[in-house]
């Protein structure tokens, strides 16, 4: 028995406090054997990284995945753009939205599905310092809320 959806390689815990997410999409991503290895040891970042739609092509640029400790000198670079696979009516609508003002494609996380690499991309709105303090007090409220709840 195989899981469908693997726990996540890396992920991209701030972009749900910087980013307001209006969509989310899955993308194969085209890596080399050294960067699949370094990831399933937790060597990656998707800290500043984001997605560039160019022309029919859209990539992932300034992602961090480690050099393979036990790679070769043909070992990969750490931040070398790497290609999204996208099917052709999911990238046009990506494109499209992309271009809107105010509105960036970031990547989520990296994870395995059955053995092979996908990145979780989202379609997202930058958050004013405002509107992240409200989400942070809305969090708050809840947790609070559960805490009187279960009698705490």
């Amino acid at each position: 028995m195989t899981k469908e959806h693997e726990p996540d390689l890396v992920s991209n815990r701030r972009a749900t406090h910087d980013y307001e997410v209006l969509d989310t999409w899955e993308a194969g991503i085209v890596l080399l054997g050294t960067e699949i290895k370094s990831l399933r040891n937790h060597g990656g970042s998707l800290q500043d990284a984001f997605i560039d739609v160019r022309g029919a092509e859209a990539w992932l640029l300034q992602a961090s995945i480690a050099p393979y400790g036990f790679g070769n000198i043909h070992n990969h670079e750490e931040r070398r753009p790497r290609k999204l696979l996208l099917h052709k009516r999911e990238f046009e609508k990506i494109r499209r939205q992309s271009l809107e003002k105010g509105l960036a494609v970031i990547p989520l996380s990296i994870y395995l599905k059955k053995g092979v690499a996908k990145v979780k991309i989202a379609l997202a709105k930058g958050k004013k310092l405002h509107d992240k303090r409200s989400s942070l007090k809305e969090k708050e409220d809840l947790r609070a809320m559960d805490r009187a709840r279960k009698g705490f």
